[in-house]
């Protein structure tokens, strides 16, 4: 679901990036009040599960691929503040490194996957949880939360193509919805296992305690990461995503463009014959680039509060 550089005017990209930078904004704030030294590093591996797993496409209907977003994942992991630094972590470094998603577009992404998405997820799962209480209940919620978010990310997404006058809102919404639907479907599933996996290793963070990152949980977490991006990501299916197949099938996908070019663009390494081990050497740096910036960003965080609590 990234935009690229072309489909939006000047004006929604502005407005999209503002509202962007403020959710940010507010999440390093609450992040800088909430988020305990011991919890960086679970950032960390956040961004770069997050990562790797986007690299990995899955088919759907009529001839279009999905991925997870995993904003709702991280979301009901370790909160929305730490969700929407962990999202904008990782599409920037998508966006700078491997040209996924446009510079121009870079404020809207990261609204409808860093802002709306975990908000929308979250609030889900919360409902969700309380109405299916257990572990099942919470398994439940974090499948139909999954799915929430990716819809609610596409509708913004129709939004924002609308009122850049790109399609029509009348049309552009169903075709959105409609195949995001269906790719929420994967997102929801790959949520719930992911979720499952992590609280029967560490069941507090379904329970919202504070606990610590474990050295080994990051370690290990951060090798079945890396080994997502190595062995995995290759092989993901080729098909054009939700936003480029209702593009295509609208006709305006001519409009997509390049604003800048990027080291890893198309996540390829440069110099490598092999297209799928140039996906695998792309990938492992990205995932631990973000894994690297997301805990370099969220130790500032927690630099500053407590040169704060010091004066």
């Amino acid at each position: 679901m990234h935009i690229p550089d072309g489909f939006l005017d000047a004006k929604t990209a502005v407005t999209a990036a503002s509202l962007a930078v403020v959710g940010l904004g507010v999440a390093l704030r609450q992040a800088k009040r909430e988020l305990p030294p011991r919890r960086v590093p679970l950032l960390g591996l956040g961004a770069a599960f997050v990562f790797a797993a986007q690299m990995v496409n899955f088919p759907v209907a009529g001839g279009t691929s999905g991925h997870l977003i995993g904003a709702a994942l991280v979301a009901a992991l370790l909160g929305l503040p730490a969700a929407v630094i962990v999202m904008a972590t990782v599409l920037i470094a998508q966006c700078f490194l491997f040209a996924d998603g446009g510079v121009t577009a870079l404020g809207a992404n990261g609204f409808n996957m860093a802002v709306v998405a975990p908000m929308a997820g979250l609030l889900v799962f919360r409902l969700i949880g309380r109405v299916l209480p257990g572990q099942r209940g919470q398994v439940a919620a974090m499948a139909f939360a999954g799915w929430c978010s990716t819809v609610a990310a596409a509708v913004a997404c129709a939004g924002q193509l609308a009122w850049s006058g790109t399609v029509g809102w009348a049309v552009g919404l169903p075709a959105m919805v409609g195949i995001h639907m269906i790719i929420g479907l994967g997102e929801g599933a790959i949520s719930a296992l992911a979720f499952y996996a992590v609280v029967r290793a560490r069941p507090e963070l379904a329970a919202g305690a504070v606990g610590s990152a474990g050295a080994g949980l990051v370690r290990y977490g951060l090798l079945a990461t890396l080994g997502v991006a190595l062995f995995v990501a290759p092989f993901a299916c080729p098909w054009p995503d939700g936003l480029e197949a209702v593009a295509a099938k609208l006709g305006f996908e001519h409009r997509a463009a390049v604003a800048a070019p990027a080291w890893l663009a198309d996540y390829q390494f440069p110099g490598i014959a092999s297209p799928g081990v140039a996906t695998a050497v792309a990938g492992a740096i990205g995932a631990l680039v973000v894994f690297g910036l997301a805990v370099l960003l969220s130790w500032v965080v927690v630099r500053e509060k407590r040169e704060d609590d010091g004066r």
